[in-house]
């Protein structure tokens, strides 16, 4: 029996997760959660990054003081492209950024005005969003940041936590794919980009793959946290590359939504699909477990249900997801569709929505049920475009999607995607994030053989829910007026 600690942090909350793998299962336990609040400042919208380490090393703490657990390795997760600026000395020179501040605001443009668009995706094969860490290195480039003109090394966020747990300065290969600066074809950073932009490449650090060990965590932590020694592992650093580590599918016929505040929704290939017709399609090459290639796209995801839950909390109108969900059921279908990628930015999500609808000829919703309908319909809807852009850049079709991730416990919505595209959906595990960044502690550590023997290990572990297509031709009509407004 071996205990492994995963730090998932995603951009909501964090938790500390106990895997304990025996006898080809693994089972998890929550042992600590907290909060992921971003803070606004003067100068922008900021991780509470310390604080974060701080719960972390709480964690750590009822791990060793409380459940006096011996632990065979840790691991750390997160969100992907965010990332912190050290100095010559090992210190922040700068607390790292939100994706979502406001100065990554026509950053493509003017990245593309300094290197063609063409250009950047035949480095990167990376899809162009404005928070992708090109454009966040390249916005402190032109607005002259003192940070990045002392910053000795750029970590990451996993990477980060994992200098802080370690002294070790690497960069994860899962994490740093996210970037727009990793290049997948020829398996490093593109410093010609860098070199273009401005900007000095001797900030990047080396890369190690998923599941390297990078070494015991450092003395004082070990023990005011009474675990001992243990190994820390640089696991598939990106949550979304852990949860596709642990999504069910075998053989090659099906493809997955990791399901969360993003939704990325793609495939597994044996190397990268870097062309004409990838960048029209504005798709994404990053890197997973036994770097494999994750083609995918970026969706808005649950994140605006979650910005709606906020607004009404803000009303003093307390609903929980599962109450949401219950109420989109009971709505009336197709009120409105929307294109869930138009809405990027934190804040006053009901008003955007109505405004939305009130510009494109469609009646506002006024009821939270209605609101949630709309939004869960329209990521179906998007799922089934971003499938069927891939299915045609591929020239084959997938049959079943596994849904893994948070997103994965919404019934309504797994429906509403086996309806929306015709295909069997396979929803779970929810902990996908957390599992999959144990099995690849695991596969590091060589107790288990490989990612089949890890897919193989959740299908025995976890209980998965089966959405079979119903009433499909009532998508149709929905579909054509979605795909006139997300074109």
């Amino acid at each position: 029996m071996q205990n492994y600690l995963a730090f998932d942090l995603g951009a909501e909350s964090g938790r500390a997760i106990l895997g304990t793998l025996a006898e080809g299962r693994l089972t998890l336990e929550e042992l600590h959660r907290f909060p992921n609040t971003p803070v606004r400042l003067p100068t922008g919208l900021y991780w509470d990054t310390l604080r974060l380490f701080h719960e972390m090393q709480e964690g750590l703490r009822i791990a060793g003081r409380k459940r006096r657990l011996v632990l065979d390795g840790i691991g750390v997760d997160t969100w992907g492209v965010d990332f912190g600026l050290l100095g010559r000395d090992g210190a922040l020179v700068d607390n790292p950024r939100h994706y979502r501040d406001s100065r990554n605001n026509g950053m493509l443009e003017k990245t593309f005005a300094a290197v063609p668009r063409e250009e950047i995706f035949a480095q990167t094969g990376i899809q162009f969003m404005q928070f992708n860490s090109l454009c966040q290195l390249h916005a402190m480039k032109l607005a002259g940041a003192p940070a990045l003109r002392v910053a000795a090394k750029l970590l990451f966020m996993p990477d980060l936590f994992n200098y802080w747990l370690t002294g070790i300065q690497k960069a994860e290969l899962t994490i740093a794919s996210t970037s727009q600066f990793y290049n997948p074809v020829e398996k490093g950073w593109a410093v010609p980009l860098f070199d273009r932009l401005g900007i000095c490449a001797d900030i990047l650090p080396e890369i190690v793959p998923p599941g390297t060990a990078l070494g015991p965590v450092l003395p004082d932590l070990a023990d005011s946290c009474g675990t001992g020694d243990f190994t820390v592992y640089a696991t598939a650093g990106h949550d979304t590359a852990s949860a596709v580590a642990a999504a069910p599918g075998k053989g090659s016929d099906w493809c997955y939504i990791s399901s969360g505040t993003w939704s990325l929704m793609g495939v597994e290939l044996g190397a990268p699909v870097v062309n004409a017709r990838s960048l029209e399609l504005n798709l994404t090459n990053e890197v997973g477990a036994e770097g494999r290639i994750r083609l995918l796209k970026n969706i808005a995801g649950m994140w605006l249900v979650q910005e709606c839950r906020r607004a009404w909390a803000a009303e003093g109108k307390q609903y929980t997801y599962d109450e949401l969900a219950k109420m989109a059921a009971a709505a009336p279908p197709f009120a409105a569709v929307i294109d869930p990628d138009a809405f990027l930015e934190p804040g006053r999500m009901p008003e955007k929505i109505v405004a939305y609808c009130t510009e494109k000829g469609q009646k506002a919703p006024e009821e939270p049920g209605t609101f949630c309908r709309i939004i869960l319909e329209s990521l179906a809807l998007r799922y089934r475009q971003v499938l069927e852009s891939i299915e045609s850049l591929l020239g084959r079709t997938f049959s079943t999607i596994h849904i893994v991730g948070g997103g994965s416990r919404n019934r309504v919505l797994n429906q509403f995607v086996a309806g929306a595209t015709g295909r069997r959906v396979v929803a779970g595990p929810s902990e996908a994030t957390a599992a999959g960044n144990i099995l690849v502690q695991a596969m590091g550590a060589g107790r288990l053989s490989g990612l089949a023997e890890a897919r193989e290990c959740v299908a025995q572990s976890f209980e998965l829910a089966e959405f079979q297509p119903r009433n499909s031709e009532e998508w149709q009509i929905p579909y054509q007026r979605f795909t006139e407004l997300a074109r």
